[in-house]
């Protein structure tokens, strides 16, 4: 086809596929019950809707679970819920109210009525009423089929993206656009987060709860992320463990959600928050890091329940994910440590050439640490666009687990920051017996403040950095304001 016959065909065609998205955009289209509003999200219907969450439901709880939430604010998160879900749009909709066991500030929701939130989100909250507005933001994506309305505008461009590839034969184009609506299913328009919102207020309005709680979370959110940031020496939000990566957050949305708040509570009397009973509710439960994700403990990593621990050179920050650990310095330097079956029980370096680094050009030799097998090689690569040098190290740790470090040294750096990365792989050990009786889970108290206590004399004895910073944040508390004598503030124990 020559570049004429091409033009020609993108004029002829182009009228005919507009059309036909038109077409398809006007027979799916229905009016949603909560929004008022015309949606097209025919693609995806209410029996679907159900299906996929339910699927999805079971993949979270195998990955995350509840094992570590206290029965009491599971009960607390469920008649929230109950209380917000009473009078929706949709009462064709089961509502399910899920507290997953993860130190991440973080809450969603999925098609058919599954509603969670993070014990770390949880922990941040400083009221029963905050809670219920992060829950009645993520029951507003749900009445409003945000997902559904995702997942049909996104399978309808995939679709009008195969067509047109078929006829260029370009798989590239379908890649592109793939790639686009990927994106797009996976976070929520603005457009989105501002009706999510105005549905959150209409149902903290209609439960008895205060709506200026949505914008006092909104704010302390941004604070977190902040003081989140600024620990780990970043310039901007990681976004696998934001919040905002799943719920864009714009300059002005405190402001709007600030003004519907306003609206809805106009000559209303200020409700309840229910502070006191919730804080209460929250003494005792687990902060930061579980049992079974291993504690982050200065620049140590111990995991009781695997029985192992490792360091990390001073400047590295370790960052404790769900399937792997991290540390990281800033100048480009990092360490990657995870665990992987090796069902087939091979050797380390049969593995490492088999099984973990397939076709790559690298010849491992055998090592030995903390008395147990492994093999290591080297190579050059890119971390960051930038070249560095790989080092990744295999360790048998029982027949049928590996052990696994990826170290990336940017080129040109110093000697002894490469030895230092050396030994912190060489310190992969078992822990001892006082080690494992005393590497602890830090928890939640709750305490009043008395006439002489200030910020820093409740947050002193926080086992955490910047103390004063986390117990401001902790507590919802603005720069400069100080506690108040007789009032219940969170604070961090390491007992």
């Amino acid at each position: 086809m020559t570049n004429t016959d091409l033009n020609l065909f993108r004029s002829f065609f182009k009228p005919l596929l507009l059309a036909g998205a038109t077409l398809a955009l006007l027979a799916g289209c229905s009016t949603n019950p909560a929004t008022g509003q015309s949606q097209f999200a025919a693609l995806m219907s209410p029996q679907q809707e159900a299906s996929t969450g339910a699927t999805e439901h079971a993949k979270i709880m195998r990955t995350m679970g509840d094992a570590n939430v206290p029965a009491e604010i599971k009960a607390i998160v469920k008649e929230v819920g109950e209380k917000l879900t009473a009078n929706t749009e949709r009462a064709d909709v089961e509502y399910k109210f899920f507290v997953l066991d993860s130190p991440m500030v973080n809450a969603f929701a999925l098609p058919g009525g599954y509603v969670y939130v993070t014990r770390g989100l949880v922990a941040l909250a400083n009221s029963e009423a905050e809670l219920a507005a992060v829950m009645a933001h993520e029951i507003g994506h749900i009445t409003g089929r945000h997902s559904a309305e995702r997942y049909s505008h996104g399978i309808l461009t995939s679709l009008g993206a195969a067509v047109i590839a078929a006829a260029l034969d370009s798989p590239a184009a379908a890649q592109a656009v793939g790639v686009g609506s990927d994106l797009y299913i996976k976070s929520y328009s603005r457009g989105q987060e501002h009706e999510a919102d105005e549905l959150g207020v209409r149902y903290l309005q209609r439960a008895g709860y205060n709506p200026m709680a949505m914008a006092s979370f909104l704010q302390n959110l941004q604070r977190n992320e902040a003081l989140e940031n600024a620990m780990a020496g970043k310039g901007k939000a990681q976004p696998a463990a934001s919040y905002f990566s799943t719920h864009p957050q714009t300059a002005d949305r405190v402001a709007q959600v600030q003004a519907l708040a306003a609206q809805a509570n106009a000559g209303a009397a200020v409700a309840n928050d229910h502070r006191e009973t919730y804080l209460a509710a929250l003494n005792g439960m687990i902060y930061g890091d579980s049992p079974q994700n291993g504690f982050v403990r200065g620049q140590a990593f111990y995991h009781p329940e695997m029985d192992f621990t490792f360091s990390v050179p001073a400047g590295f920050r370790i960052d404790n994910q769900p399937t792997q650990v991290t540390a990281t310095n800033g100048n480009g330097a990092a360490l990657i440590f995870d665990a992987a079956l090796n069902q087939q029980g091979l050797a380390p370096v049969p593995y490492m050439t088999g099984a973990w680094l397939q076709n790559a050009n690298v010849q491992p030799e055998a090592i030995e640490i903390a008395g147990k097998p492994g093999a290591t090689a080297a190579f050059n690569g890119t971390v960051g666009g930038q070249p560095a040098t790989i080092r990744v190290i295999a360790l048998q740790w029982s027949p049928q687990t590996m052990f696994r470090f990826q170290i990336a040294m940017p080129q040109g750096a110093n000697p002894a920051m490469i030895e230092d990365l050396k030994r912190a792989s060489y310190s992969l050990r078992p822990m001892t017996a006082q080690e494992k009786q005393s590497v602890k889970p830090w928890v939640i108290r709750t305490v009043t403040a008395g006439a002489g206590d200030g910020v820093t004399s409740l947050a002193q004895r926080m086992p955490v950095d910047m103390k004063d910073e986390q117990f401001r944040v902790l507590n919802g508390l603005n720069p400069g304001e100080n506690v108040q004598a007789g009032r219940m503030y969170k604070t961090v124990s390491d007992r």
